[in-house]
């Protein structure tokens, strides 16, 4: 009983934590320019080996950019392009194309 209440109260903070990082969608926008050249304009890419951006979850995207930034997941494009990411631009790139309908 005592570690189920324990990973409910985890998994309760857990998602707190992830509702208040949420980024900024129009900050995202005006980053997103460097992304356009593969994942397309508006977030769809023209090119079957780059995924789709937009609409995606937001905590999905926040947690495949991280990846990517710190070196968890590799590829060599994408790697490279979120190494000089902050927290914040990975949030606000995140917001904006979880926006995107």
């Amino acid at each position: 009983m005592k570690k189920l209440l324990v990973a409910a109260l985890s998994g309760t903070l857990l998602v707190f934590a992830n509702a208040s990082t949420a980024g900024d969608a129009a900050a995202g926008k005006a980053k997103s320019a460097s992304c356009a050249g593969c994942h397309g304009a508006d977030g769809i890419s023209a090119n079957p080996l780059w995924p789709n951006l937009k609409g995606q979850k937001e905590a999905y995207l926040v947690k495949q950019m991280k990846a990517f930034r710190d070196g968890t997941r590799q590829d060599p494009s994408m790697s490279a392009m979120a190494k000089p990411l902050s927290d914040a631009d990975i949030e606000n790139l995140a917001a904006y194309y979880s926006s995107l309908k």
